[in-house]
C-alpha cells in the first residue's frame, strides 16, 4: 500500500492511501486540540509536526520502540489505550481503522482511543512547556518519564478531554487487584494519571493543572502534589482522590 500525505493548517500526515478520510479526521482533531490547548500553555511545540498514521499495532511498535517498553509496564486494563507515541517533530498512531478494532465493547472505549492523537499532541506540548519531560527521548528521559508517568500521561489524557470516557475502564480496575497507588504507579498512569488530573482542576482550577504539568518538583511527586493542592497533606488529597474514583466509576 502507497503512503502519501495530507495536510491541514497545522499539521501533514503520513499514510497509507487508503486511510485518507480517516487522516483528514485526524488532523480535524488535532487542530481543534492546537487551538484549545493554546489558550492552556503559552510555549507551542518547538517544530511543526508530523502525524504519522499507522495501519497495525506492529508497524507503530517498530517504528516507536519505546512504546511496546512502556505497554509492558502498564497493567493489562490499560494497555489497550496505549495507542501512540510522540517526538519532537512527529506523533505516531494508529489509524483509526486500527482503533475500530482494538475498542472493546465497553462504553467509551472508541471515544478514548479516537482522542489518542490529541492526546499525543498535549504530551508534545507539555514537553515544550516543562523542561523535565520528553520529548526528545533518550534512556534517560525515557526513565525519568517513567518514573513521573502518572503526570505526564496524566496530564496528556486530562488537556485531551479523555478523561470522561474512562468510566469502565476504571471500573474495571478498582474491581481487579490491589488498591490503586497514590500518585499511580507507572502500572495505572494509563487509567488513572488523568483523573488527578480531573480532580486538581475541579478544586483548584484548570490553571492549577496547568501548572503541575509544566514543572517537575524537585522533591517529587509528594511535594509536587502538596504544593498544586494548596499544601495540603498529600494524604488529605489521596483520600478525595479514592473518592474521586469511585465517583466517576458509578457515574
Amino acid at each position: 500500500m502507497a503512503w502519501v500525505e495530507s495536510t491541514s493548517p497545522s499539521f501533514t500526515a503520513r499514510h497509507e492511501s487508503e486511510d485518507g478520510d480517516d487522516a483528514a479526521r485526524v488532523l480535524e482533531r488535532l487542530e481543534h486540540a492546537r487551538a484549545e490547548l493554546s489558550e492552556d500553555f503559552a510555549r507551542p511545540p518547538e517544530h511543526e509536526l508530523t502525524v504519522v498514521i499507522h495501519g497495525s499495532s506492529l508497524s507503530l511498535s517498530l517504528a516507536q520502540p519505546y512504546l511496546p517498553a512502556l505497554r509492558a509496564l502498564t497493567a493489562p486494563a490499560g494497555r489497550r489505550y496505549l495507542v501512540g507515541w510522540f517526538g519532537k517533530r512527529e506523533i505516531h498512531v494508529l489509524a483509526p481503522r486500527a482503533m475500530e478494532r482494538r475498542a472493546s465493547q465497553a462504553e467509551g472505549s472508541r471515544e478514548l482511543l479516537m482522542l489518542a492523537p490529541a492526546a499525543q499532541y498535549a504530551a508534545v506540548l507539555i514537553g515544550a512547556n516543562n523542561p523535565d519531560l520528553p520529548p526528545p527521548f533518550h534512556p534517560g528521559s525515557f526513565v525519568r518519564y517513567v518514573k513521573w508517568a502518572w503526570l505526564g500521561q496524566g496530564a496528556a489524557q486530562y488537556f485531551a478531554g479523555q478523561v470522561p470516557h474512562l468510566r469502565p475502564a476504571i471500573t474495571r480496575r478498582l474491581r481487579e487487584g490491589d488498591a490503586p497507588a497514590f500518585p499511580p504507579s507507572v502500572r495505572d498512569a494509563a487509567l488513572l494519571g488523568g483523573t488527578v488530573f480531573d480532580l486538581l482542576a475541579r478544586e483548584e482550577g484548570r490553571g492549577a493543572a496547568v501548572r503541575l504539568a509544566s514543572r517537575l518538583h524537585p522533591a517529587g511527586p509528594v511535594a509536587a502534589l502538596e504544593k498544586a493542592f494548596s499544601g495540603r497533606g498529600v494524604g488529605y488529597t489521596e483520600g478525595n482522590w479514592r473518592t474521586h474514583l469511585s465517583r466517576l466509576a458509578s457515574a
